[in-house]
């Protein structure tokens, strides 16, 4: 039986989204404790690496990593606390919104063609400000 897979990104605002990229770069900045190599692991240019990650950062109040120059010494990105907390927010979300999705297509997932999928556009969830 094929299981349903839930794929979306959080909007906070005009052009302030956080989505599936996003928190993968985050994840690889972590790991790496570089934006370049994380850029690679991921397969996309450092240009977009670099306006992905500026663009969380602006997103905010508070910057979700900090990063100082390469060169001789090199440089290096690391995730604020900020930006961990976002990650583990994302994450424990998603696995609450798979969860639900596995529960409520199970009647109908046993249905789904084993074809591989296509890119799709990831719903929006919009979080409106009290």
């Amino acid at each position: 039986m094929s299981q349903p897979t839930v794929r979306f990104r959080v909007d906070f605002g005009l052009g302030e989204a956080v989505g599936p990229g996003k928190i993968a770069l985050l994840e690889h900045i972590r790991e790496s404790g570089s934006l370049s190599q994380a850029a690679r692991d991921l397969d996309m240019s450092y240009r977009r690496a670099w306006l992905l990650l500026e663009s969380l950062n602006v997103s905010f109040h508070e910057r979700v990593a900090i990063s100082s120059k390469g060169g001789r010494g090199g440089g290096g990105a690391a995730l604020t606390p900020f930006g961990d907390e976002l990650i583990r927010c994302y994450r424990a979300f998603e696995g609450e919104v798979q969860s639900r999705a596995e529960r409520h297509f199970r009647p109908i997932a046993r249905e789904a063609r084993k074809a591989p999928l296509k890119s799709v556009p990831a719903p929006v969830v919009r979080l409106s400000e009290r």
